[in-house]
């Protein structure tokens, strides 16, 4: 979630090291983090926060270096350069047919959005710049709605979310920043962009900043969603675009947390309320999600829709951090609640790393990113979260979730919160991504498949720019 809106509060593990400021990768006195020190960090870290009281380490060697760093720097803050993008969070993200990551805008800082767009070829290692906007905070520049064009640019903003549809152009929605003006509130606009041509095209909502949303009479009918940030999307089988819930505005200017599912046809451009309240604030009643932001989301092989945790409400009228997992069937409309995540606020429950089990679930949380891969299995990656001994910090665990059994598996990553990253001397090298929230993340079809993830915020003040990739 966008830093205008909560600050982090950083507790760290007290036994063998500390959090360096520097992010270099290395003990509390500066010893490189490397060698038999990983070994001594790993039982470190079973000393420092086990949960439950387990013997077994909280990492294996085979866990705690599984990722490879790419590319970016280990020193968060940096400026964009004409080869790589700057630090940055809550950014858009697409995967093209070809593989390439693309990423648009972001929060670069407290005070500071962009409206950048970048692609990355993960075969090459290089980051292309399509767009670079003369400075930060721009408002957009329109051009007439549904006439693609090429000085036509979306606003700088942050929290937005992002489809692809079945042609393989990019589509975005809303967020939070700047519409036509200069004045910072939340959007409902949508945008497709035309990579072969480069050029954006305002679809449809507003140029306005925060409106509110039309609903008509009920679930079904067409409409368009109230202006919003940190909901989560999906892309359908069909090529339909799917919208649920996030911060922002309900009907008749009410606001707060959202729990609207629409549906968008890019064919005949409509919006459709599929399910979900036109007022905010809405509880969970076992038959829909209640409101919240800052979820994640993903799409199995057979269409269904699933949903994870956040910052809303359970079955109860208190805001909280959650940790339930839903499914929804679009064949239907019906919603279907596979974990409960009640009560709100979980310490994570983590069991041995790499061993499914039933009792196994990651404590409860926001701004996580999340994956479908190849065999159909839900990855889940940090956040803002409780761990395993129920400190409220940033993360840098990894989940699966397997569809078959219904079990999820802590894979690698610490259970404790807030550690710091493990870069080794200069990318290219295994190590591990530092705990960290509101990252930006992507999924490779290549090959076995793997998993990237770029950026995100360390602490209050520590934005990033370091490109991590795992293979499973």
């Amino acid at each position: 979630m966008t830093q205008r809106f909560r600050l982090k509060i950083l507790q760290a593990c007290p036994l063998f090291f500390q959090p360096r400021s520097d992010r270099s990768g290395k003990w509390g006195n500066g010893t490189p983090l490397s060698g038999p020190r990983v070994l001594l960090l790993a039982l470190a870290l079973s000393s420092c926060g086990g949960g439950g009281g387990s013997s077994t380490p909280a990492l294996s060697l085979s866990a705690l270096l599984p990722w490879t760093w790419i590319g970016g720097s280990s020193t968060p803050n940096q400026p964009t350069t004409a080869t790589t993008p700057g630090a940055r969070i809550s950014s858009a993200t697409w995967t093209d047919s070809s593989g390439n990551f693309w990423m648009f805008g972001g929060e670069i800082s407290s005070t500071s959005d962009t409206n950048d767009l970048w692609v990355y070829n993960p075969v090459t290692h290089t980051w292309t710049q399509e767009s670079a906007p003369s400075s930060l905070n721009l408002p957009g520049a329109y051009g007439t709605q549904g006439t693609p064009g090429t000085g036509n640019l979306p606003g700088a903003r942050n929290d937005s979310v992002s489809w692809i549809d079945l042609s393989g152009n990019l589509w975005l929605f809303g967020g939070y920043g700047y519409a036509s003006s200069s004045t910072l509130g939340d959007m409902n606009d949508l945008w497709e962009y035309v990579p072969t041509n480069k050029t954006w095209t305002w679809v449809g909502g507003s140029n306005q900043i925060n409106q509110s949303g039309s609903y008509g009479g009920n679930p079904g009918t067409t409409g368009t969603p109230g202006s919003r940030l940190a909901s989560v999307s999906w892309t359908d089988s069909t090529g339909n675009l799917w919208l649920f819930g996030g911060k922002g505005y309900a009907s008749s200017g009410s606001t707060g947390e959202l729990n609207d599912l629409w549906k968008y046809a890019p064919s005949a451009k409509t919006w459709t309320w599929v399910s979900g309240s036109s007022s905010p604030n809405q509880l969970s009643m076992g038959t829909s999600p209640g409101a919240r932001h800052d979820s994640v989301a993903w799409i199995d092989s057979t269409g269904n829709l699933w949903l994870f945790g956040g910052v809303g409400y359970g079955p109860t009228n208190t805001l909280g951090e959650l940790n339930d997992l839903w499914k929804f069937t679009p064949t239907n409309n019906t919603w279907t609640l596979i974990r409960s995540g009640n009560p709100l606020n979980q310490t994570g429950s983590y069991g041995n790393s790499q061993t499914p089990s039933s009792t196994n679930l990651p404590g409860s949380r926001d701004s996580s990113v999340a994956w479908t891969d190849t065999s159909g299995n839900l990855w889940l990656f940090g956040g803002y979260a409780y761990d395993s001994t129920g400190t409220l910090g940033e993360l840098n665990d990894l989940w699966k979730f397997t569809l078959s059994t219904q079990q999820w598996t802590w894979v690698n990553g610490s259970k404790l919160a807030n550690q710091i990253g493990s870069y080794g001397s200069q990318p290219g090298t295994q190590g591990m991504p530092g705990a960290r929230y509101s990252a930006n993340a992507w999924f490779s079809t290549s090959g076995s498949g793997s998993l990237w993830l770029f950026g995100g915020l360390e602490g209050s003040t520590n934005y990033l720019n370091d490109l991590w990739q795992y293979t499973p």
